[in-house]
């Protein structure tokens, strides 16, 4: 099974690491405007392969997608540091313009992933461009806050003393500052949060929980200013997307995608729980929010929604 990568920047060449560890796929394909260095990262990766799954891994061209399962959207500008994901968005409309076309030519049939931020308003324009060639409804969406929503669960984890298989909880809404952690959902074994707090006498107030919010929301500005890029978590996120693509796996995982209406708020992409299969996104999920996260996902809809009617060709 093939695996395009677009884009072999730190989070494309992180993702393809990833996915050798994990051994999703068989081929990956790592395409670049800079072809030396998608060489140099195609043969460092494929040097990791005898110690993990066989693969084959190496650079190539638009032409070289042909026949992917899946095609990973990786390409574009880098977020600077103090720089917000939805600042980055004209200058990445650009690179989007020209690639996307590029890619469905060449692999029509392709699954598309997009993870080149501001993700849900460069997906959304993904899906637009992608509509104009023939690609179906469902097979294109954005990592969304699937790495989001593994931030929140690990930092639970953390001070539940529990592993984040057993923690159920969602990030909704953009892939940003204004996304929502959904802590009304949250399940521990099964349990409600404050049941299971209770159950194992911890105490988690509001002072604890708001410095959960504010570590989730915040990481990646704070990494970014301590080593100018994040990329092993995205990559692993995208690896797992992959995974779940190729194995028909049916899980549920917080990817964006483009909607009717979220929150009252039409024609938008943010991150939702989704079902992901073989053929991509198969559905969305409802999520019972309590009255403050419905009106904070109305808000955070409404902000990805301003960015993409600010588009030229927009709604604006």
């Amino acid at each position: 099974m093939k695996i395009g990568i677009v884009g072999s920047g730190m989070v494309g060449a992180s993702a393809a690491y990833a996915m050798v560890m994990r051994g999703v796929g068989r081929e990956i394909v790592l395409v670049d405007k800079d072809e030396k260095r998608a060489m140099a990262e195609a043969d460092d990766i494929y040097h990791a392969v005898p110690f993990a799954s066989p693969m084959s891994i190496r650079a190539g061209s638009y032409a070289d997608l042909a026949g992917a399962r899946v095609v990973i959207m990786a390409a574009g500008v880098s977020q600077k540091p103090g720089e917000t994901r939805l600042e980055l968005l004209g200058r990445n409309q650009r690179v989007f313009n020209a690639v996307i076309p590029q890619i469905v030519t060449h692999a029509p049939d392709a699954i598309l992933v997009v993870a080149t931020n501001p993700v849900d308003v460069m997906t959304h324009l993904t899906a637009e461009i992608a509509a104009g060639h023939g690609v179906a409804s469902g097979r294109v969406f954005g990592s969304g806050t699937t790495l989001d929503t593994a931030r929140f669960r690990a930092l639970l984890s953390r001070d539940l003393g529990v592993d984040t298989p057993h923690i159920h909880a969602y990030v909704v809404g953009e892939h940003g500052d204004s996304e929502v952690l959904a802590w009304s959902q949250v399940e521990v074994g099964g349990l409600a949060l404050n049941q299971f707090c209770d159950a194992q006498g911890i105490t988690l107030d509001d002072a604890e929980r708001a410095r959960i919010d504010e570590a989730v929301r915040r990481a990646a500005y704070r990494i970014i200013e301590g080593k100018g890029a994040t990329y092993y978590g995205i990559g692993s996120a995208l690896a797992r997307i992959v995974q779940v693509v190729l194995g028909d796996q049916r899980a549920i995982m917080t990817i964006c995608a483009p909607a009717d209406d979220v929150a009252g708020v039409h024609d938008v992409t943010v991150a939702m729980p989704h079902i992901l299969g073989g053929d991509g996104m198969l559905a969305r999920l409802p999520i019972a929010l309590n009255e403050a996260e419905h009106a904070a996902l109305a808000r955070s809809a409404g902000i990805v929604k301003a960015a993409i009617d600010s588009l030229p060709g927009g709604d604006a």
